[in-house]
């Protein structure tokens, strides 16, 4: 197994290095690069996401000065840029040396390449502050969403499921199955708004907050008061977040259940006189788990990651997945490339675990003779 985890971990290299580049490529030949984004607020167009503009030593750009000041009659009909004609050509130069695109492609993914080895990510085009500093800065809410949900998610789904497997075709089994329908027909940001309405002063009861990770007083109160506070601020976001995901995961494992509850080892288990409990957790549990904890890295990164996005905004929490929108939308490549090593180097991490944890699980699992192979 030792050999394995090597392996694996060697193989993070080229795996990152590979996705880093693609998206580094994709990103060069994308149009609306930050150039051409203060191009276009030079010229009074509105472009970014939330995020203020500021230089990356914190100095606003004030651009109806820019304007001003710059000549906008010479000629720059040649210039690479949308919207830059009529602009200084030595103006689109110095945002040019401002966002680092004076230099070749192949030298800035070279320098990005050697600051990512140290894990230095360089600063936020946007805002005054370090890449790492500002993962840091919001990763308390998507840890807070994303383990909570996925934790929770665990918790319903695999009893719920291993009861409707052994219960298949009962009323239990009938009635469970419309609420997993509903849950799974409601979009996640559905609920939420639903939940606003009727807990958050929506139109009804005004029950819950509806803005931030903790209140304004967090520190001031003592730890058990905190972690009511805590409790009462992420109830609505995470409630929200579970009616969607627990559905697809709960007919995940009856399904594997059952499947492992129809196997000739199953009746011969019975047959030697093991009650149904001993079958049931002492040989089909192990076997039926693996296809679940498989799925576990997928179901964590998307939830973390991804599927927060509405919900932190729906519930104006400041997350990852509202940082990657608005890099996205902003062109803050600094921000997109340095979130996207961070996440892909986490789901990497995480897709090692699950494999470590399945053959934790069933010992008959040989991931050292699967990559012989």
């Amino acid at each position: 197994m030792a050999s394995y985890v090597l392996r694996r971990l060697l193989l993070m290299i080229p795996t990152l290095l590979g996705i880093i580049a693609l998206n580094f490529l994709i990103v060069q030949i994308a149009p609306g690069g930050p150039v051409e984004q203060m191009i276009a607020k030079l010229q009074g167009i509105e472009t970014s996401a939330t995020a203020r503009f500021t230089g990356s030593g914190g100095q606003d750009f004030d651009m109806a000065q820019d304007i001003q000041t710059k000549n906008l009659g010479a000629g720059n009909s040649n210039s690479k840029y949308r919207g830059a004609q009529g602009l200084d050509p030595e103006f689109i130069a110095e945002l040019e040396k401002q966002f680092g695109f004076d230099k070749p492609i192949g030298t800035r993914f070279m320098m990005m390449l050697k600051n990512y080895a140290q894990f230095d990510f360089g600063s936020s085009y946007y805002q005054d502050k370090k890449v790492v500093d500002l993962i840091f800065e919001k990763m308390p809410v998507s840890i807070s969403l994303g383990l909570w949900s996925t934790l929770i998610i665990y918790l319903i789904s695999i009893p719920l499921g291993i009861k409707k497997a052994v219960k298949d075709g009962t009323k239990f089994d009938i009635w469970t199955s419309g609420v997993i329908i509903i849950g799974y027909a409601i979009p996640s940001f559905m609920f939420a708004i639903l939940l606003i309405v009727l807990f958050a002063g929506g139109q009804y009861w005004d029950f819950f907050p509806l803005r931030g990770l903790v209140s304004d007083n967090f520190d001031e109160l003592s730890w058990f008061a905190q972690i009511k506070d805590y409790i009462w601020h992420m109830a609505l976001p995470i409630a929200a977040m579970v009616i969607s995901g627990f559905a697809s995961l709960t007919v995940l494992t009856k399904n594997s259940f059952l499947d492992e509850i129809n196997k000739q080892y199953v009746l011969t288990a019975r047959a030697k006189g093991l009650t149904k409990k001993e079958v049931l957790y002492g040989h089909v549990f192990r076997n039926a788990m693996l296809i679940i904890i498989a799925g576990f890295p997928a179901a964590l990164m998307s939830i973390f990651l991804t599927g927060s996005l509405l919900i932190e905004t729906i519930f104006s929490l400041d997350g990852l997945g509202l940082l990657g929108f608005e890099s996205a939308i902003n062109r803050d490549y600094p921000v997109m490339f340095g979130t996207l090593f961070v996440f892909t180097l986490l789901g990497l991490m995480i897709k090692l675990i699950s494999d470590l944890t399945m053959s934790w699980v069933d010992p008959r699992i040989d991931f050292n003779s699967l990559g012989d192979r």
